[in-house]
């Protein structure tokens, strides 16, 4: 079923662009259709290049135990692998600066998931800083750990929507293949 949706919006695309230009394959890159250069642009590539590889860190152990993460999460198996799948691939996408609207949008679903469960556990949006907790009240795996909050993928949320909105900039596939 879901296949028929996504081919639906890929002919709705295809047909729009050429009238509308700008929903044409420019959208896949970003909701901006102009690659900054210069400082921007290096930028955009520090910026693109450290959250994909911090996504592709994210991703490798959580689809390398799979079973053991959706266990954990009390989630379904399936859900975690599309969010750890998303988490890699999008991280790949983000390096290279190849369909980077494409590769920003499902993380950005996967992190405000994330927001949702933590938000859900009652979880703070700062948690208290770790030396200030009372011995044996909170312990990582090793030892002393960051207590769970949501501000990390709140800050996620906010990078991904930045990278969506302004695009990869020069230095990018996305430029190289779209750029005019």
């Amino acid at each position: 079923m879901i296949y028929k949706f996504a081919l639906g919006v890929g002919i709705a695309f295809f047909l729009a662009s050429f009238n509308y230009p700008q929903l044409g394959p420019y959208l896949l890159s970003s909701l901006y259709h102009v690659y900054p250069n210069g400082f921007p642009g290096l930028a955009l590539l520090l910026l693109r290049v450290s959250v994909g590889g911090l996504f592709l860190l994210h991703g490798y152990p959580k689809i390398t135990h799979l079973r053991q993460w959706a266990e954990s999460m009390k989630m379904p198996v399936f859900l975690c692998f599309l969010s750890a799948a998303s988490m890699l691939g999008g991280g790949i996408f983000l390096i290279m600066g190849f369909l980077t609207l494409l590769g920003t949008l499902p993380i950005l679903g996967s992190m405000i998931f994330a927001i949702y469960l933590e938000i859900s556990g009652s979880k703070p949006f700062v948690a208290q800083d770790p030396y200030l907790i009372p011995e044996g009240q909170y312990m990582g795996p090793l030892g002393k750990g960051e207590p769970p909050s949501w501000e990390k993928a709140f800050m996620y949320c906010v990078m991904l929507i930045v990278i969506a909105v302004l695009g990869p900039g020069t230095y990018s596939l996305d430029a190289l293949i779209f750029g005019r």
